[in-house]
């Protein structure tokens, strides 16, 4: 088995994670890479990186690799998804973050989640991804163009508000005066689209969400589309350019840019455990159930 392994940040945490998942991958001979600037990161903060010198760098991956393993919270899930882009490789989170809705493995299981991955026993979640062309054409979005959880518009370098024109499948939808606007896949339905009032939308369900980002105009809801719908989004507003993010990436748009925003053409495969499931996380991420009346 050929296996990555990717990070950005250390932390007490993630020193304990890294060093039990290393020892774990060398007691079971595994094939591992580590993605070139987190060996840096590990290098600089962990004195036992030596007993590694074995293990490999990498800089891009290829479809040789069985599985990429994410050390971090979700964040670090969203932009380890810009080295697997779309070939296939399932993908792991160790949460040494915070909530943790795409990163469910937790520290002390992650001799137990590895063996069961070697044994075969876990599910394939696939996840449904944006993606997003603007014209005239923006290089920094072109290279990356494409997000797992949203792709969100909003003000930049200004307290007024937007005016976000929106389009479905060519059809005029309304003009949001709001800070924002964000498109969400059901993934990403848990992150940013929440916290602005969204839904939560399973995984498996072939929808995408709209939500405003605080608008003015109260009646303004989030909306629920068939993921088959083409978006388009026009900004205006009293500054001249305004923000657009992929994820965790932003680009800087001039107003009056057209936004086209699709389903892309493939999907991000989530390894789920035989014991995980979506409405499990819910229930323990957002605390459903813990009332004393229950």
């Amino acid at each position: 088995m050929k296996v990555a392994i990717f990070g950005r940040f250390y932390n007490k945490t993630t020193s304990a994670s890294v060093e039990t998942l290393f020892q774990y991958l060398l007691k079971k001979d595994i094939d591992a890479y580590i993605e070139s600037h987190f060996f840096e990161i590990i290098s600089d903060n962990s004195p036992n990186i030596k007993d590694f010198n074995t293990f490999k760098t990498f800089d891009t991956l290829d479809t040789s690799f069985d599985l990429l393993v994410s050390v971090g919270g979700d964040g670090t899930i969203l932009r380890a998804i810009t080295f697997v882009k779309d070939i296939d490789i399932p993908i792991i989170g160790i949460n040494t973050g915070r909530l943790g809705f795409l990163a469910t493995i937790q520290v002390d299981d992650i001799e137990r989640a590895m063996q069961s991955i070697i044994d075969g026993k876990y599910n394939i979640s696939e996840r449904s991804l944006l993606s997003v062309e603007t014209s005239p054409e923006n290089q920094d979005i072109k290279s990356l163009n494409f997000a797992l959880n949203e792709i969100a518009v909003s003000r930049k370098n200004t307290t007024s508000m937007i005016t976000v024109e929106t389009y479905l499948d060519g059809e005029y939808l309304t003009s949001y005066w709001s800070d924002g606007l964000i498109v969400s896949t059901p993934t990403g339905s848990t992150g940013y689209s929440l916290s602005c009032g969204g839904p939560v939308i399973t995984p498996s369900t072939n929808s995408f969400a709209l939500t405003p980002i605080a608008p003015h105009n109260l009646s303004a809801r989030p909306l629920i589309i068939p993921d088959s719908t083409v978006i388009e989004l026009r900004v205006d507003g009293r500054e001249e350019q305004h923000l657009v993010s992929l994820d965790s990436r932003i680009a800087t748009l001039d107003n009056g840019t057209l936004i086209k925003i699709k389903k892309a053409d493939f999907k991000i495969k989530m390894i789920d455990l035989l014991d995980e499931s979506f409405l499990d996380t819910l229930r323990k991420k957002l605390l459903w159930g813990e009332d004393k009346r229950n």
